[in-house]
């Protein structure tokens, strides 16, 4: 890999060689490769001109749109510090990422102008659309970066206190993008779906930057919608979509209640992170769709980890996140510091080709996260024989009843298989007698019934007793964190408040 590689050096090298092919679509706009790199030297020629130079931070508050890109690539250009909010997040989130990061302008949409009004000074926020509106100016000199300068802050979606700040630098994005073109076979013949938001690593760097630096047509929709996702598929053509198990639930879902058909024949790749894909899901989505999904892991401090290699003709072991994406390290690790045997399940410590350089303005938490240099994932997991690699649950997420650990994504799978549940999160309710205990939250598939007792025999079946609830609630819908993920501390808050 170049070493002055950034991602604005490998859009514009991929513009070089087809200026004329279409890199994004937005509604009925097709933006070019040409077209964009007009649009990136125009906005990076407008930041300097606002007094925005090298490591200087500016942000775009706002929902999907090709603005977004226009900014990123421009911040990568000029050496800028790239601070993309998700327009989901709540004012207070908003004004707290934008003070913490020291923003010197924020960008926003109509949406979201109001919150941004109101938390930040006027001076500082500027509408989106003036970036698409004005022409493009001479082009900016382009700093002398180094790689491993600062060049995004993001913040997570943390479920309770502040939000953590991940600090990557370019040399981080050329890697991440290396390893996924590498892993999925990305290449100009492919076109990304982006529904994700734009405002999280996610989406904005592994769907839409990763796709736009493989040559790849990107499809790039304001918000996620099943029906309009489904709907686009079709219309583009698309190869290539990532989503977050929710997302795949709700597509699949929509179809079911109304009886629809999409034929999804000409898609390569649908990929799935944030959290395990419940098998049951995996399977029915497979056989309503004729397509399987991958599954992908990765963190904001460490991308890419875990998934299916596209090259790979060999079948994914049931229940395995995959192998070791290329560029990534992983050791499975017990309380003494020390790695475990195959089949062995212990915490997980990675290394991958985004590897965050710190939490920004929190050298204790940086510390206590990546000892030696490997992130601490939280999670815990194993490695068998061939090389492929299992999630079983997060050591914060781990019920403890009477002394015996629960791991609640294992629960969750057994109930989930049950033809009458949609969704169900598993979380830890205190208990006088044993300290913890097992509670299920479940969402009932349209048109399915099922009652507590019949979900404690269907449970009893595959699960040791101490595993099994014996408590259900019954919701319309988990409530969900900004990622899409279930918001469990949320599930958990609800408890306290014996709602």
């Amino acid at each position: 890999m170049p070493s002055d590689l950034t991602a604005w050096r490998a859009l514009d090298a991929i513009a070089c060689r087809c200026p004329d092919t279409v890199a994004i679509v937005w509604g009925g706009e097709d933006i070019t490769f040409s077209d964009l790199i007009g649009r990136v030297d125009g906005m990076a020629e407008r930041l300097s001109a606002t007094g925005i130079g090298y490591q200087d931070a500016l942000a775009v508050y706002s929902q999907n749109r090709p603005e977004f890109m226009v900014c990123y690539f421009a911040a990568s250009k000029i050496g800028a510090v790239f601070v993309p909010i998700n327009p989901n997040m709540t004012p207070s989130e908003a004004g707290y990422a934008a003070s913490h990061s020291e923003v010197k302008i924020l960008f926003h949409d109509d949406a979201c102008a109001k919150i941004a009004g109101d938390t930040l000074p006027r001076a500082m926020c500027r509408p989106i659309a003036d970036i698409s509106g004005a022409p493009s100016g001479p082009v900016a000199e382009e700093s002398r970066i180094g790689v491993h300068d600062d060049f995004l802050i993001i913040y997570t979606s943390g479920s309770t206190g502040t939000p953590k700040a991940v600090v990557l630098d370019h040399a981080a994005q050329a890697g991440a993008a290396a390893s996924l073109r590498e892993l999925w076979d990305l290449s100009e013949s492919d076109t990304v779906l982006v529904a994700l938001p734009l405002g999280y690593l996610y989406g904005l760097s592994t769907a839409a930057a990763v796709g736009l630096q493989a040559g790849a047509r990107v499809v790039i929709l304001p918000r996620f919608h099943p029906g309009e996702v489904l709907e686009a598929f079709v219309t583009h053509r698309a190869t290539v979509f990532h989503g977050v198990p929710t997302m795949f639930a709700m597509m699949l879902e929509y179809v079911e209640q109304r009886g629809l058909d999409f034929d999804l024949s000409h898609m390569r790749a649908l990929i799935c992170a944030g959290s395990p894909l419940p098998p049951e899901l995996k399977g029915r989505f497979a056989k309503k769709f004729g397509k399987g999904v991958w599954d992908y892991y990765a963190m904001t401090e460490a991308t890419p980890v875990f998934s299916v290699f596209a090259s790979d003709s060999e079948s994914v072991p049931q229940g395995s996140i995959g192998k070791l994406a290329p560029g990534a390290e992983a050791r499975i690790v017990d309380t003494d510091n020390r790695d475990v045997a195959a089949n062995v399940q212990a915490e997980l410590f990675v290394r991958a080709p985004a590897t965050m350089k710190r939490y920004h303005k929190d050298p204790a938490l940086t510390q206590s996260s990546m000892p030696d240099g490997w992130f601490r994932t939280g999670d815990v997991g194993f490695r068998d024989e061939a090389g492929y690699y299992y999630i079983t649950g997060r050591i914060k997420d781990v019920i403890i009843r009477g002394g015996a650990n629960i791991a609640p994504s294992e629960v969750e799978a057994v109930i989930a298989r049950h033809p009458a549940v949609q969704d169900v999160a598993v979380v830890g309710a205190p208990d006088r007698v044993f300290g913890e205990v097992p509670v299920a939250y479940v969402v009932k598939r349209h048109g399915g019934d099922v009652a507590a007792e019949q979900l404690v025999a269907f449970a009893e079946v595959e699960l040791a007793d101490f595993k099994v609830p014996r408590q259900y609630i019954f919701l319309a819908e988990l409530p969900l964190g900004m990622t899409g993920k279930v918001d469990k501390a949320a599930l958990k808050r609800q408890q306290q408040d014996g709602s």
